[in-house]
């Protein structure tokens, strides 16, 4: 159950990605170069100036992809108001600032009339200055479609093969388990890189490469599990009543052989958010700006001899419990559905 609450969680976390997101940006890609690389708990107080053609954004836009920035950030140190300008000296780097002036016309009012805005970033900026909570938040949204698109897929075609090679046995099962030998000597990660260099890079490449990867398992134990029950008694009535073989397999075995199934596919979906890690480390997968956790270990691994480690081990840390999570789940499923102990 405490595994269910934390998927739960993750789930809601990425639905509502861009409204808890301290960077709404789409893909949290507001870059401020000039505070790049702060530690945890970095504050940072910004000018905001007006951003031109800025247009708005309804509410199932900024749901979906975020909301475009309405202004510019600036950071700043210390501000001063002189007649129509406002004076303030430019954050470049620790130590080191520059004097700058501006039109009271092309600061953006940020809320009840200020200038001025100050963020916390409660885990740091990465090398490029984005705020990496938000990156990890958006970030959600990668790992749990991958697992569920790739979940969707494994069962689509692990069952659809397993419940015919295990029905039918003979030649057809003969063909399928063939078929799935030859799959399962492949190294998954080479098979996922040939289906990812074949597709090509992108978001959705990675989905359908990851799932046509992980359907064997689904396929092998629902063969077993078809095996052991076709000739079982309400089968053959079902044969002798006359009904289809479509009918007998969908509404007559599968449900009584789900169980195990569905402990695959949770075991499957931690797979996939491993793999989909992976593969955005190894700069096959997701590509920037859209953040993914992997793609944030691989952005920010360097940080980890030096002054911030935080950067690459959060976004470690995330998808550890996040897998942690699935598994776990996976074994309460397993017990639950165990009827017989």
């Amino acid at each position: 159950m405490a595994s269910l609450l934390v998927i739960a969680l993750a789930f809601g976390v990425a639905a509502f990605a861009y409204f808890l997101a301290p960077d709404h940006s789409p893909f949290a890609n507001r870059m401020v170069v000039e505070i790049g690389g702060k530690p945890p708990g970095y504050t940072q107080q910004f000018l905001l100036l007006k951003r031109p053609a800025a247009g708005r954004t309804d509410f199932l836009q900024r749901l979906w992809s975020g909301a475009p920035d309405t202004c510019i950030y600036v950071p700043i140190t210390r501000w001063s108001i002189a007649g129509d300008s406002l004076h303030v000296d430019k954050y470049i780097d620790d130590g080191l600032t520059e004097p700058q002036a501006y039109a009271l016309q092309s600061i953006d009012p940020y809320r009840n009339g200020r200038y001025l805005y100050t963020q916390r970033f409660y885990l740091g900026t990465d090398r490029f200055g984005r705020d990496v909570l938000s990156r990890l938040i958006i970030g959600t949204r990668v790992s749990l479609s991958v697992g569920l698109v790739a979940v969707a897929l494994s069962l689509t075609i692990g069952i659809f093969l397993g419940a015919l090679g295990g029905y039918y046995g003979g030649k057809t099962d003969d063909v399928i388990v063939w078929f799935m030998n030859i799959v399962w000597s492949i190294p998954t990660l080479l098979l996922v890189f040939a289906i990812t260099f074949a597709l090509g890079k992108g978001f959705w490449q990675v989905f359908v490469a990851v799932g046509l990867t992980l359907w064997v398992n689904v396929a092998r134990t629902l063969r077993g599990q078809v095996l052991a029950l076709r000739h079982i008694e309400y089968v053959e009535a079902g044969r002798a009543l006359g009904f289809s073989d479509a009918r007998i397999i969908t509404r007559h075995i599968l449900p009584n052989v789900i169980g195990p199934v569905l402990v695959i596919s949770a075991a499957n979906f931690a797979s996939a958010i491993v793999i989909e890690a992976g593969l955005s480390f190894l700069g096959v997968g997701v590509q920037p700006p859209q953040p993914s956790w992997g793609l944030m270990i691989k952005e920010n691994y360097s940080f980890i001899i030096t002054h911030n480690p935080s950067l690459a081990i959060v976004p470690g840390v995330a998808i550890m419990v996040l897998v942690l999570a699935f598994n776990l789940l996976g074994n309460g499923l397993r017990d639950a559905m165990d009827v017989r102990s």
